[in-house]
Protein backbone atom coordinates (compact mmCIF):
# COMPACT_ATOMS: atom_id res chain seq x y z
CA UNK A 1 0.00 0.00 0.00
CA UNK A 2 1.01 3.64 -0.75
CA UNK A 3 2.68 4.88 2.23
CA UNK A 4 0.77 8.65 1.09
CA UNK A 5 -2.69 9.63 0.67
CA UNK A 6 -3.38 9.80 -3.11
CA UNK A 7 -3.79 12.91 -5.08
CA UNK A 8 -6.70 12.84 -7.79
CA UNK A 9 -7.77 15.19 -10.59
CA UNK A 10 -9.98 15.42 -13.55
CA UNK A 11 -9.13 16.94 -16.89
CA UNK A 12 -12.20 18.27 -18.46
CA UNK A 13 -12.83 18.81 -22.58
CA UNK A 14 -15.68 19.36 -24.10
CA UNK A 15 -17.67 16.00 -24.30
CA UNK A 16 -14.98 14.20 -22.98
CA UNK A 17 -11.39 12.95 -24.58
CA UNK A 18 -12.40 10.27 -27.26
CA UNK A 19 -13.35 12.77 -30.44
CA UNK A 20 -16.62 10.44 -30.11
CA UNK A 21 -17.88 11.36 -27.01
CA UNK A 22 -19.86 13.67 -28.04
CA UNK A 23 -22.90 10.95 -29.69
CA UNK A 24 -22.78 9.08 -26.37
CA UNK A 25 -26.47 8.80 -25.10
CA UNK A 26 -25.42 10.64 -21.93
CA UNK A 27 -23.23 12.97 -23.14
CA UNK A 28 -25.44 16.14 -23.65
CA UNK A 29 -24.10 17.65 -26.74
CA UNK A 30 -26.80 20.15 -27.12
CA UNK A 31 -25.11 21.69 -23.90
CA UNK A 32 -21.83 21.73 -24.24
CA UNK A 33 -22.08 25.33 -24.44
CA UNK A 34 -24.46 26.09 -21.22
CA UNK A 35 -23.43 26.90 -18.04
CA UNK A 36 -25.40 24.08 -16.44
CA UNK A 37 -23.07 21.30 -18.18
CA UNK A 38 -19.81 22.21 -16.35
CA UNK A 39 -21.25 23.12 -13.39
CA UNK A 40 -22.53 19.70 -13.46
CA UNK A 41 -19.65 18.02 -14.10
CA UNK A 42 -17.42 19.84 -11.31
CA UNK A 43 -20.16 19.20 -8.70
CA UNK A 44 -19.42 15.89 -9.87
CA UNK A 45 -15.92 15.88 -9.37
CA UNK A 46 -16.21 17.95 -6.23
CA UNK A 47 -18.85 15.45 -4.88
CA UNK A 48 -15.88 12.58 -5.68
CA UNK A 49 -13.73 14.78 -2.85
CA UNK A 50 -10.95 15.40 -5.71
CA UNK A 51 -8.55 17.70 -5.62
CA UNK A 52 -8.71 19.33 -9.06
CA UNK A 53 -10.50 19.96 -12.18
CA UNK A 54 -7.98 21.30 -15.11
CA UNK A 55 -10.36 22.62 -17.94
CA UNK A 56 -8.72 22.38 -21.05
CA UNK A 57 -7.93 24.98 -23.75
CA UNK A 58 -6.39 26.96 -26.79
CA UNK A 59 -6.13 29.36 -29.12
CA UNK A 60 -6.77 26.47 -32.33
CA UNK A 61 -9.83 24.41 -32.84
CA UNK A 62 -9.97 21.35 -30.56
CA UNK A 63 -8.29 18.29 -32.31
CA UNK A 64 -5.29 17.18 -33.30
CA UNK A 65 -2.91 17.11 -36.03
CA UNK A 66 -4.21 13.98 -37.51
CA UNK A 67 -7.68 14.70 -37.51
CA UNK A 68 -9.03 14.73 -41.32
CA UNK A 69 -9.28 18.49 -42.79
CA UNK A 70 -12.66 20.03 -42.44
CA UNK A 71 -13.81 17.53 -40.48
CA UNK A 72 -16.83 17.85 -39.03
CA UNK A 73 -17.79 14.80 -37.21
CA UNK A 74 -16.40 15.48 -33.76
CA UNK A 75 -16.82 19.09 -31.14
CA UNK A 76 -14.84 21.80 -33.23
CA UNK A 77 -15.95 24.48 -30.83
CA UNK A 78 -15.01 25.47 -27.32
CA UNK A 79 -15.76 28.21 -24.33
CA UNK A 80 -13.19 29.76 -22.44
CA UNK A 81 -11.75 27.75 -19.96
CA UNK A 82 -10.92 30.73 -17.24
CA UNK A 83 -14.40 32.25 -17.99
CA UNK A 84 -15.88 28.53 -16.96
CA UNK A 85 -13.79 28.47 -14.05
CA UNK A 86 -15.06 31.85 -12.69
CA UNK A 87 -18.53 30.40 -13.79
CA UNK A 88 -18.17 27.62 -11.56
CA UNK A 89 -16.36 29.05 -8.82
CA UNK A 90 -19.24 30.51 -6.80
CA UNK A 91 -21.24 26.92 -6.64
CA UNK A 92 -18.63 24.78 -5.93
CA UNK A 93 -16.55 25.02 -2.17
CA UNK A 94 -13.40 22.66 -1.92
CA UNK A 95 -12.25 21.69 -5.35
CA UNK A 96 -9.31 23.69 -7.50
CA UNK A 97 -10.23 24.93 -10.36
CA UNK A 98 -7.44 25.48 -12.45
CA UNK A 99 -8.03 26.61 -16.37
CA UNK A 100 -5.59 26.37 -19.52
CA UNK A 101 -4.43 30.05 -20.41
CA UNK A 102 -2.00 30.50 -23.18
CA UNK A 103 0.84 32.59 -22.53
CA UNK A 104 1.80 33.18 -26.42
CA UNK A 105 -1.08 35.85 -27.55
CA UNK A 106 -2.03 37.12 -23.99
CA UNK A 107 -0.57 39.49 -21.36
CA UNK A 108 0.92 38.34 -18.75
CA UNK A 109 -0.34 41.30 -16.66
CA UNK A 110 -3.85 40.24 -17.75
CA UNK A 111 -3.26 36.94 -16.94
CA UNK A 112 -1.74 37.45 -13.44
CA UNK A 113 -5.26 40.01 -12.65
CA UNK A 114 -7.58 37.05 -13.90
CA UNK A 115 -6.24 34.17 -12.31
CA UNK A 116 -5.88 36.18 -8.95
CA UNK A 117 -9.64 37.16 -9.39
CA UNK A 118 -10.06 33.46 -9.73
CA UNK A 119 -8.64 32.97 -6.30
CA UNK A 120 -10.71 35.50 -4.94
CA UNK A 121 -14.18 34.45 -6.02
CA UNK A 122 -13.47 30.42 -5.25
CA UNK A 123 -11.78 31.79 -2.38
CA UNK A 124 -8.61 30.24 -2.34
CA UNK A 125 -8.89 27.30 -5.13
CA UNK A 126 -7.15 29.15 -8.22
CA UNK A 127 -4.65 27.77 -10.31
CA UNK A 128 -3.47 27.82 -14.11
CA UNK A 129 -2.04 25.54 -16.64
CA UNK A 130 0.18 26.99 -19.05
CA UNK A 131 0.52 26.62 -22.44
CA UNK A 132 1.91 28.21 -25.70
CA UNK A 133 0.77 28.44 -29.14
CA UNK A 134 2.71 27.15 -31.75
CA UNK A 135 0.58 27.32 -34.85
CA UNK A 136 0.46 29.48 -37.12
CA UNK A 137 -3.31 29.36 -37.07
CA UNK A 138 -3.13 30.67 -33.97
CA UNK A 139 -0.69 33.92 -34.46
CA UNK A 140 -3.50 34.61 -37.50
CA UNK A 141 -6.21 35.37 -34.71
CA UNK A 142 -3.67 38.16 -33.95
CA UNK A 143 -1.46 39.10 -36.83
CA UNK A 144 0.87 40.34 -34.48
CA UNK A 145 3.32 38.19 -34.98
CA UNK A 146 4.33 35.36 -37.20
CA UNK A 147 4.72 31.65 -36.02
CA UNK A 148 6.79 28.99 -37.93
CA UNK A 149 5.43 25.80 -36.58
CA UNK A 150 6.85 22.79 -35.93
CA UNK A 151 6.27 19.85 -38.58
CA UNK A 152 4.83 16.76 -37.22
CA UNK A 153 8.01 14.82 -37.18
CA UNK A 154 10.36 17.50 -35.60
CA UNK A 155 6.96 17.29 -32.77
CA UNK A 156 7.18 13.51 -32.87
CA UNK A 157 10.65 13.17 -32.56
CA UNK A 158 11.17 16.45 -30.23
CA UNK A 159 13.83 18.07 -32.04
CA UNK A 160 11.97 21.05 -32.31
CA UNK A 161 12.95 24.39 -34.18
CA UNK A 162 14.40 27.46 -32.61
CA UNK A 163 11.25 29.34 -32.30
CA UNK A 164 9.27 26.87 -30.33
CA UNK A 165 12.36 27.40 -27.83
CA UNK A 166 11.37 31.12 -27.78
CA UNK A 167 7.85 30.02 -27.15
CA UNK A 168 9.00 28.28 -23.65
CA UNK A 169 11.46 31.29 -22.75
CA UNK A 170 8.69 33.94 -23.46
CA UNK A 171 6.61 31.46 -21.42
CA UNK A 172 8.71 31.61 -18.38
CA UNK A 173 9.11 35.26 -18.46
CA UNK A 174 5.16 35.23 -18.64
CA UNK A 175 4.91 33.36 -15.51
CA UNK A 176 7.56 35.42 -13.79
CA UNK A 177 5.85 38.24 -14.59
CA UNK A 178 2.53 37.22 -12.98
CA UNK A 179 4.02 35.65 -9.78
CA UNK A 180 5.82 39.04 -9.38
CA UNK A 181 2.30 40.73 -9.99
CA UNK A 182 0.64 38.70 -7.26
CA UNK A 183 3.31 39.54 -4.84
CA UNK A 184 3.39 43.19 -5.34
CA UNK A 185 0.60 44.09 -3.00
CA UNK A 186 1.61 42.98 0.66
CA UNK A 187 -0.71 41.06 2.59
CA UNK A 188 -1.95 43.90 4.47
CA UNK A 189 -1.78 46.82 2.06
CA UNK A 190 -5.51 47.32 2.18
CA UNK A 191 -5.98 48.97 5.20
CA UNK A 192 -9.55 49.82 4.63
CA UNK A 193 -9.42 52.80 7.40
CA UNK A 194 -12.54 54.96 6.74
CA UNK A 195 -11.69 57.48 9.78
CA UNK A 196 -8.39 58.55 8.22
CA UNK A 197 -9.81 57.78 4.50
CA UNK A 198 -7.03 55.63 3.61
CA UNK A 199 -7.91 52.35 1.85
CA UNK A 200 -4.17 51.26 0.99
CA UNK A 201 -0.79 51.27 2.29
CA UNK A 202 1.24 52.84 -0.42
CA UNK A 203 4.23 51.58 0.87
CA UNK A 204 2.97 48.16 0.84
CA UNK A 205 2.36 48.16 -2.72
CA UNK A 206 5.54 47.38 -4.96
CA UNK A 207 6.72 47.81 -8.59
CA UNK A 208 8.15 45.26 -10.02
CA UNK A 209 10.04 46.25 -12.61
CA UNK A 210 10.97 43.22 -14.30
CA UNK A 211 12.88 43.79 -17.82
CA UNK A 212 12.89 40.39 -20.19
CA UNK A 213 13.67 40.20 -23.18
CA UNK A 214 9.72 39.96 -24.09
CA UNK A 215 8.40 41.70 -21.40
CA UNK A 216 9.33 45.22 -19.78
CA UNK A 217 6.32 44.93 -16.82
CA UNK A 218 6.51 47.63 -13.89
CA UNK A 219 3.65 47.14 -11.90
CA UNK A 220 2.43 46.94 -9.22
CA UNK A 221 -1.08 44.69 -10.34
CA UNK A 222 -4.65 46.29 -9.50
CA UNK A 223 -5.54 43.88 -7.88
CA UNK A 224 -4.41 42.70 -4.36
CA UNK A 225 -2.60 39.78 -3.31
CA UNK A 226 -4.52 36.39 -3.64
CA UNK A 227 -5.59 34.17 -1.30
CA UNK A 228 -3.48 31.26 -1.71
CA UNK A 229 -0.50 34.42 -2.08
CA UNK A 230 0.81 32.44 -5.67
CA UNK A 231 -2.01 30.17 -7.19
CA UNK A 232 -0.84 26.99 -8.10
CA UNK A 233 1.02 26.73 -11.48
CA UNK A 234 0.69 23.98 -14.00
CA UNK A 235 2.14 22.71 -17.22
CA UNK A 236 1.88 19.62 -19.20
CA UNK A 237 5.16 18.42 -20.67
CA UNK A 238 5.95 15.66 -22.81
CA UNK A 239 9.73 16.53 -23.48
CA UNK A 240 12.89 17.72 -22.05
CA UNK A 241 12.62 21.16 -23.05
CA UNK A 242 8.96 21.53 -21.39
CA UNK A 243 10.18 19.40 -18.32
CA UNK A 244 12.80 22.14 -18.28
CA UNK A 245 10.21 24.97 -18.37
CA UNK A 246 7.73 23.24 -15.92
CA UNK A 247 10.97 22.71 -13.53
CA UNK A 248 11.67 26.87 -13.96
CA UNK A 249 8.22 27.94 -13.52
CA UNK A 250 5.97 25.67 -12.02
CA UNK A 251 4.94 23.62 -9.04
CA UNK A 252 3.21 21.03 -10.87
CA UNK A 253 4.04 19.02 -14.26
CA UNK A 254 1.43 16.76 -15.82
CA UNK A 255 3.15 14.38 -17.67
CA UNK A 256 2.50 10.81 -19.61
CA UNK A 257 3.96 7.82 -18.84
CA UNK A 258 3.36 4.77 -21.02
CA UNK A 259 2.00 1.76 -19.59
CA UNK A 260 4.80 -0.82 -20.72
CA UNK A 261 7.57 1.44 -19.31
CA UNK A 262 5.88 2.88 -15.82
CA UNK A 263 6.85 6.19 -14.91
CA UNK A 264 10.26 5.63 -13.70
CA UNK A 265 11.76 7.12 -16.95
CA UNK A 266 10.01 9.97 -17.42
CA UNK A 267 10.33 10.89 -13.26
CA UNK A 268 14.41 10.50 -14.25
CA UNK A 269 13.71 13.10 -17.38
CA UNK A 270 12.09 15.50 -14.70
CA UNK A 271 14.54 14.73 -12.12
CA UNK A 272 17.47 15.62 -14.40
CA UNK A 273 15.43 18.73 -15.77
CA UNK A 274 14.79 20.07 -12.18
CA UNK A 275 18.70 19.69 -12.34
CA UNK A 276 19.70 21.14 -14.93
CA UNK A 277 18.00 24.27 -14.33
CA UNK A 278 19.19 24.69 -10.74
CA UNK A 279 15.31 24.44 -9.28
CA UNK A 280 16.03 24.86 -5.38
CA UNK A 281 13.02 24.93 -2.51
CA UNK A 282 9.68 23.46 -2.75
CA UNK A 283 10.49 20.11 -5.66
CA UNK A 284 8.25 20.14 -8.45
CA UNK A 285 4.68 18.14 -8.05
CA UNK A 286 4.53 14.91 -10.61
CA UNK A 287 1.57 14.00 -11.89
CA UNK A 288 0.67 11.33 -14.45
CA UNK A 289 -2.11 11.72 -16.72
CA UNK A 290 -3.87 8.78 -18.06
CA UNK A 291 -7.18 8.66 -20.60
CA UNK A 292 -9.59 6.87 -18.99
CA UNK A 293 -12.69 4.53 -19.71
CA UNK A 294 -14.12 2.34 -17.05
CA UNK A 295 -16.72 -0.64 -17.05
CA UNK A 296 -20.21 0.18 -17.04
CA UNK A 297 -23.23 -2.26 -15.83
CA UNK A 298 -23.66 -2.93 -19.44
CA UNK A 299 -20.78 -2.94 -21.12
CA UNK A 300 -17.00 -3.46 -20.22
CA UNK A 301 -14.30 -0.65 -20.57
CA UNK A 302 -12.48 -2.36 -23.76
CA UNK A 303 -16.46 -2.86 -25.44
CA UNK A 304 -17.06 0.49 -25.18
CA UNK A 305 -13.50 1.86 -26.47
CA UNK A 306 -14.09 -0.66 -29.34
CA UNK A 307 -17.39 0.60 -30.06
CA UNK A 308 -15.99 4.28 -29.87
CA UNK A 309 -13.28 3.36 -32.17
CA UNK A 310 -15.28 2.90 -34.99
CA UNK A 311 -16.91 5.57 -34.80
CA UNK A 312 -13.87 7.80 -34.72
CA UNK A 313 -9.72 7.27 -34.59
CA UNK A 314 -8.35 8.19 -31.46
CA UNK A 315 -5.02 9.19 -31.04
CA UNK A 316 -3.94 10.01 -27.58
CA UNK A 317 -0.77 11.32 -26.01
CA UNK A 318 -0.88 9.71 -22.37
CA UNK A 319 -1.89 6.00 -21.93
CA UNK A 320 -4.88 5.13 -22.47
CA UNK A 321 -6.78 2.37 -19.27
CA UNK A 322 -9.95 0.35 -20.32
CA UNK A 323 -10.83 -1.77 -17.30
CA UNK A 324 -12.49 -1.85 -13.94
CA UNK A 325 -11.98 0.68 -11.39
CA UNK A 326 -10.54 -1.52 -9.16
CA UNK A 327 -7.81 -2.81 -11.77
CA UNK A 328 -7.17 1.42 -12.02
CA UNK A 329 -6.88 1.72 -8.41
CA UNK A 330 -4.50 -0.69 -8.48
CA UNK A 331 -2.59 0.61 -11.34
CA UNK A 332 -2.87 4.39 -9.27
CA UNK A 333 -0.87 2.78 -6.02
CA UNK A 334 1.08 0.82 -7.80
CA UNK A 335 2.61 4.29 -9.73
CA UNK A 336 2.01 5.85 -6.60
CA UNK A 337 4.73 3.90 -4.84
CA UNK A 338 7.02 4.42 -7.59
CA UNK A 339 7.47 7.86 -6.81
CA UNK A 340 4.16 9.67 -9.13
CA UNK A 341 2.98 12.19 -6.50
CA UNK A 342 -1.00 11.82 -7.81
CA UNK A 343 -2.69 11.50 -11.41
CA UNK A 344 -4.64 13.38 -13.38
CA UNK A 345 -7.62 10.92 -14.95
CA UNK A 346 -9.08 12.54 -18.96
CA UNK A 347 -12.59 11.10 -18.71
CA UNK A 348 -13.14 9.32 -22.31
CA UNK A 349 -16.66 9.97 -22.07
CA UNK A 350 -17.13 13.17 -19.55
CA UNK A 351 -20.48 12.45 -18.22
CA UNK A 352 -20.20 8.95 -17.96
CA UNK A 353 -16.45 8.18 -17.12
CA UNK A 354 -16.84 11.10 -15.00
CA UNK A 355 -19.47 9.24 -13.15
CA UNK A 356 -17.65 6.35 -12.60
CA UNK A 357 -14.11 7.50 -11.07
CA UNK A 358 -16.67 9.00 -8.14
CA UNK A 359 -18.70 5.92 -7.78
CA UNK A 360 -16.63 3.51 -8.31
CA UNK A 361 -12.83 4.40 -8.33
CA UNK A 362 -12.56 6.40 -5.63
CA UNK A 363 -14.49 3.85 -3.19
CA UNK A 364 -12.23 1.46 -4.18
CA UNK A 365 -9.17 3.66 -2.97
CA UNK A 366 -11.11 4.45 -0.06
CA UNK A 367 -11.53 1.33 0.75
CA UNK A 368 -7.64 0.84 0.28
CA UNK A 369 -7.18 3.66 2.67
CA UNK A 370 -5.14 5.82 0.24
CA UNK A 371 -7.91 8.48 -0.29
CA UNK A 372 -9.60 10.92 1.37
CA UNK A 373 -13.16 10.60 3.18
CA UNK A 374 -13.41 14.45 3.34
CA UNK A 375 -12.56 17.69 2.38
CA UNK A 376 -9.75 19.25 4.55
CA UNK A 377 -11.03 23.12 5.16
CA UNK A 378 -7.62 24.08 3.04
CA UNK A 379 -6.69 25.94 -0.40
CA UNK A 380 -5.66 24.37 -3.44
CA UNK A 381 -1.91 24.33 -2.63
CA UNK A 382 -3.25 22.71 0.73
CA UNK A 383 -5.13 20.32 -1.09
CA UNK A 384 -1.78 19.12 -3.40
CA UNK A 385 -0.02 19.33 -0.10
CA UNK A 386 2.25 22.69 -1.22
CA UNK A 387 2.89 25.03 1.78
CA UNK A 388 0.01 27.32 2.15
CA UNK A 389 2.01 29.97 3.23
CA UNK A 390 4.10 31.71 0.75
CA UNK A 391 6.56 34.44 2.05
CA UNK A 392 6.14 37.90 -0.41
CA UNK A 393 9.10 38.64 -2.00
CA UNK A 394 8.63 42.24 -1.15
CA UNK A 395 7.65 42.27 2.29
CA UNK A 396 9.50 44.10 4.40
CA UNK A 397 10.28 42.23 8.02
Amino acid sequence: MTSTPLHLGIALDGAGWHPAAWREPNSRPADLFAPGYWTDLVADAQRGLLDYVSIDDSLAVPGVRSDPPGAVDRVRARLDAHLIAARVAPVTRHIGLIPTVTTTHTEPFHVSKSIATLDYTSRGRAGWQVRISGTAAEAGHFGRREIREATAAQVASREFPEQVYELFEEAADAVEVARRLWDSWEDDAEIRDVATRRFIDRNKLHYIDFQGRFFSVRGPSITPRPPQGQPVVTALAHAPLVYEFAARAADLVFVTPGRAAGPEPILEQVASAAARVGRAGEPLRVHADLVVFLDTDRETASQRLARLNESAEFLSDAAIFAGSAADLADLLIDWSDRGIDGFRLRPGVAVDDLAAIVDRLVPALQRRGVFRTAYPDTSLRGLLGLPTTVPNRYATV
